[in-house]
């Protein structure tokens, strides 16, 4: 029986070029807890994070010809797609009616347990490994992938150059990779 397979980006692009559905299926295997951890963390709904996971997947897998490896890796393609996708749902009127009738139950029943909302979102154990990387690193993770921010408000945040804040992030990306392949 072989071992797990495993793809560089490279071959996994070339694959999902040309419709290989088990390179798909590696994808999702591969990515969509870090992707969901990421709608989640924005939309605080499990079941709604997993619906937004879903169409984010559906729209990868439909528009993969549209992906230009020269404009950035594929993970963060991908979550372009899916942090779009989830906000276009805080911006959808469904949304913001499902939230106004959550925070009056939430007036009602005010239980409020920190500690367990911070575990259930980093399932991936994402957050105790960023204390390993340097803190500029770890700064722009928090902001990219905690707060929601984009490479050029942080770049505006942080007064320093896109160049450096891209460069900050591949770096921590590759770090933390490493860290949760231990």
């Amino acid at each position: 029986m072989q071992g797990t397979i495993k793809y560089n980006e490279d071959e996994l692009i070339e694959l999902l070029k040309s419709g290989d559905q088990s390179a798909f299926a590696y994808l999702y295997d591969n990515y969509s807890g870090a992707l969901y951890g990421i709608i989640f963390k924005m939309l605080e709904n499990h079941e709604l994070a997993e619906d937004v996971l879903q169409e984010a997947f559906v729209k990868i897998w439909n528009n993969f010809s549209s992906y230009d490896r020269t404009k950035g890796r594929l993970f963060t393609w991908m979550l372009n797609i899916a942090r779009n996708l989830a906000i276009d749902t805080i911006r959808s009127k469904s949304y913001k009616k499902q939230t106004k009738i959550q925070n009056v139950e939430n007036a009602v029943d005010n239980v409020s347990n920190d500690a367990n909302v911070a575990t259930s979102f980093d399932a991936l154990g994402v957050r105790k490994h960023l204390v390993q990387l340097k803190i500029e690193q770890k700064q722009i993770i928090d902001l990219a992938y905690f707060e929601g921010f984009t490479q050029d408000e942080i770049s505006k945040k942080l007064e320093i150059p896109l160049g450096t804040v891209k460069t900050r992030m591949r770096t921590a990306i590759m770090e933390l990779r490493k860290l949760l392949q231990q």
